[in-house]
């Protein structure tokens, strides 16, 4: 075993994940059901994975629910099926807990868009703002934050800051845009974006929603502000998805990653979802960094256990008081 894992950690450090061939006869749901018992391990899987990665995980949903849910359990291993910033929010409030992601190259657009070195500079020129980060950047930006948000709870985040504060607010600039239209706060806008999230096509919409007129057109505070403005609903992933199953319309236009569009579909098999088009020739919007996840990966990361999210205790440390935050505005707000 051994030699085993000192072959896959040669492979790891030389692509980023463990590029081992697999037993193309191998029942990858089967191993990767036995080894989460072996391991006593979970796996978390963010909305936009895969559907097959989606139906083997033990939970679902957006970034931050699945590490609180993860911190929940008495898992030794959380395997994040996601993105990096993620996994690293998972550690943050997992700490003793060994925590994996299949793919070390799966990054995101909107969390590199803010390096924290960077963030430090611009933060120095308003001294006496608070920092108000999206829980999409990286573990060391919420070391420079003051209080995290997520796209559910921001509304309520802002309107928790005194009227006479000043505020910065990272890495999503079309985030932070919608929040000033929606609080009337006058707030620093780091320019972040998503990219996921900006190429959807104004015009191919506008021609989907003429086609389908009895459609919801439903997007993610993450698009831009021309698009926003045509939606029947905005919100969170979770938000679109509640939002699928309560309203009582039966077709919807979907203006965020398609991955979403699984579960939709899960909870309202009789109804129909239309993944908004981007503006470019492909048919649906995927996230490019969330789909490097498969189920390859997944079972020679969970075999392996690499590759591994360590954190320093300093970050872990910081980090975690920027949610602490977060989750104390939340509670009274009753979110």
């Amino acid at each position: 075993m051994e030699a085993s894992v000192a072959t896959a950690t040669r492979h790891l450090n030389k692509k980023g994940f463990l590029d081992l061939d697999v037993d193309p006869t191998l029942d990858l749901a089967a191993e990767i059901t036995r080894l989460k018992r072996e391991k006593n391990a979970i796996i978390l899987a963010h909305y936009y994975q895969d559907a097959d990665i989606q139906d083997i995980a033990d939970y679902v949903g957006d970034s931050l629910g699945l590490s609180q849910e993860a911190a929940r359990t008495d898992a030794d291993i959380i395997v994040f099926a996601g993105v990096h910033f993620m996994a690293e929010t998972a550690k943050i409030l997992s700490p003793t807990k060994k925590v994996l992601l299949p793919d070390l190259k799966a990054g995101c657009s909107l969390a590199d868009s803010c390096p924290a070195p960077l963030f430090r500079k611009f933060k120095e020129k308003y001294p006496d703002h608070v920092v108000v980060s999206y829980i999409n950047g990286t573990a060391e930006l919420k070391t420079l934050t003051d209080i995290c948000c997520t796209s559910t709870n921001a509304v309520q985040i802002i309107e928790s800051i005194p009227a006479d504060k000043g505020i910065i607010f990272a890495p999503d600039i079309n985030l932070g845009k919608y929040l000033v239209k929606t609080t009337g706060r006058d707030m620093v806008l780091w320019n972040g974006s998503c990219m996921v999230h900006e190429i959807f096509s104004h015009e191919k919409i506008t021609k989907l929603m003429i086609r389908h007129p009895q459609a919801q057109f439903i997007a993610h505070p993450e698009c831009e502000p021309h698009l926003l403005e045509k939606a029947d609903y905005i919100g969170s992933t979770s938000g679109l998805l509640k939002y699928t199953q309560t309203h009582p319309a039966t077709e919807f236009i979907v203006a965020t990653e398609a991955g979403i569009l699984h579960q939709m579909r899960k909870a309202s098999p009789h109804k129909t979802f239309i993944p908004a088009p981007p503006n470019n020739t492909c048919a649906c919007n995927d996230c490019p960094h969330m789909k490097l996840n498969t189920m390859e990966k997944l079972y020679l990361c969970m075999q392996y256990e690499l590759p591994e999210i360590t954190l320093p205790e300093w970050v872990i440390r910081e980090g975690r008081a920027s949610i602490d935050r977060m989750l104390e505005v939340s509670a009274r707000a009753g979110l």
